[in-house]
């Protein structure tokens, strides 16, 4: 088991490949683990050069929890619309930060990183904050913070924001149901659902740290002005069925990011399932075989 350490914060991580090769950082979104990226899809880019590491957000997985912080959404969305300072843990550049440490603990200088959904905002933010470090950027199914663009469906809104599950079998009918409505709609394998909800879950249960990450992402507002001033060769990736975070979001990154490539995936929801794995690989090493060291 490898930590690399932020402070007080711990960071989990896992690498796959070999160390020389065009090293690749995943990025996870709200309340998932790094095992979200399955192993399997992890090797695929090992296969096409490069070295993977994937790691545990915190608050998630085998990382430090902030469980001396009680989650207070509805109390942050008041301070904020007061005009008040927002109360939180950490932001998104907190989270940022985290990444760095996974890389320097591995001695990687520059890397290339890959974000999902919160993912995405966090590479973002890695981008903002320390842009040498990046060979490339790549921001999937995400968005940039502005309140006009990327926001979830009615249904998806209702759905995210009800009362996280207490036990095992309402973790995973709460996956399921979320999936269903923002999921690639040809693509609902329950089977396959259910057995990654159910590790999940046995590795790792803390529905309070999915409240304080979605608080930092609250609190850390939009990104936009910041993302023009970038100069990081930038890949945005959006599944056109995905009613969580609207495609909007997606072309609003890849306007503000000078040079930025826009793909807006068929089919695809607010999920990456097997079918569109290929795909996704075959992008991300086209986009960052193209960065010359």
């Amino acid at each position: 088991m490898a930590f690399a350490d932020n402070g007080d914060v711990r960071i989990y991580y896992e690498t796959f490949g070999r160390s020389g090769d065009r090293p690749l950082l995943l990025v996870n979104g709200l309340g998932s683990q790094c095992i979200n990226y399955r192993a399997e899809w992890c090797e695929r880019f090992v296969s096409a050069g490069h070295f993977v590491i994937r790691y545990d957000n915190r608050d998630v997985g085998l990382s430090t929890k902030f469980d001396q912080v009680a989650p207070d959404i509805p109390g942050l969305l008041r301070a904020l619309g007061e005009g008040r300072a927002a109360d939180v843990p950490y932001l998104l550049s907190d989270m940022a930060a985290d990444g760095w440490a996974v890389l320097d603990d591995l001695g990687i200088e520059r890397a290339h990183v890959f974000g999902s959904s919160m993912g995405g905002m966090i590479v973002q933010s890695m981008a903002i904050g320390n842009p040498g470090r990046l060979l490339s950027l790549t921001s999937m199914m995400s968005t940039t913070g502005d309140p006009d663009v990327g926001q979830p469906t009615r249904e998806a809104q209702k759905r995210i924001m009800a009362a996280p599950a207490n036990d095992r079998d309402g973790y995973i009918a709460g996956q399921l149901a979320g999936l269903r409505i923002w999921g690639s709609p040809a693509c609902f394998d329950e089977e396959r659902l259910v057995a990654n909800a159910s590790e999940a879950f046995d590795r790792c249960f803390e529905p309070r740290g999915t409240a304080r990450q979605m608080m930092a992402i609250i609190a850390s507002g939009s990104r936009s002005e910041a993302l023009r001033r970038v100069e990081v060769r930038a890949l945005v990736l959006h599944g056109d069925a995905d009613g969580l975070v609207d495609p909007s979001g997606g072309r609003r990154t890849a306007e503000v990011i000078a040079g930025a490539r826009f793909v807006l995936i068929e089919g695809m929801g607010h999920d990456y399932p097997p079918q569109y794995w290929d795909q996704i690989v075959d992008l991300v090493t086209a986009h960052t075989s193209q960065v010359v060291i």
